[in-house]
């Protein structure tokens, strides 16, 4: 698969998972609906991103879990949609996708975080993944 296509992939899976995230729609639903105007992103691309909307969905609790322990002080209700859910995509390749490199998941997470987000969005989302490949946690305090 062309790397374009995988990078739209990612941008159509963002859109769902928001939809599903924060518009409440069913997957079923969503993932039936192709957005006007991503002709180009073809039909592999278009599985690429049900592929990643599924395993995700498949696979969410361990995912959110994840988010929860490098996001320290952020519950998951307090993380923007959109860096939730970028965070959400990155975490089911790294852990469940083994072809594809995770320095190839951070990058486009970051790139796609600045695209629907904000720059701030990008920097925090590459510090999560940062965190999390270098295995880096702290337990919060105890109150």
């Amino acid at each position: 698969m062309k790397r374009k296509q995988r990078h739209l992939g990612r941008e159509l899976a963002l859109q769902w998972l928001f939809l599903i995230d924060v518009g409440h729609q069913s997957i079923d639903e969503t993932l039936a609906d192709v957005p006007y105007g991503i002709e180009e992103i073809g039909e592999e691309g278009i599985e690429f991103a049900r592929t990643l909307v599924r395993g995700m969905m498949n696979d969410q609790a361990r995912i959110d879990e994840t988010i929860l322990k490098y996001a320290r002080g952020w519950p998951l209700s307090r993380l923007a949609g959109v860096e939730r859910n970028v965070l959400r995509i990155a975490l089911y390749e790294i852990m469940d996708m083994p072809d594809i490199p995770p320095s190839v998941s951070i990058d486009e997470a970051v790139e796609v975080a600045k695209k629907y987000g904000t720059e701030e969005s990008g920097k925090f989302v590459n510090g999560i993944l940062g965190a999390y490949m270098r295995g880096e946690f702290e337990p919060p305090a105890k109150a």
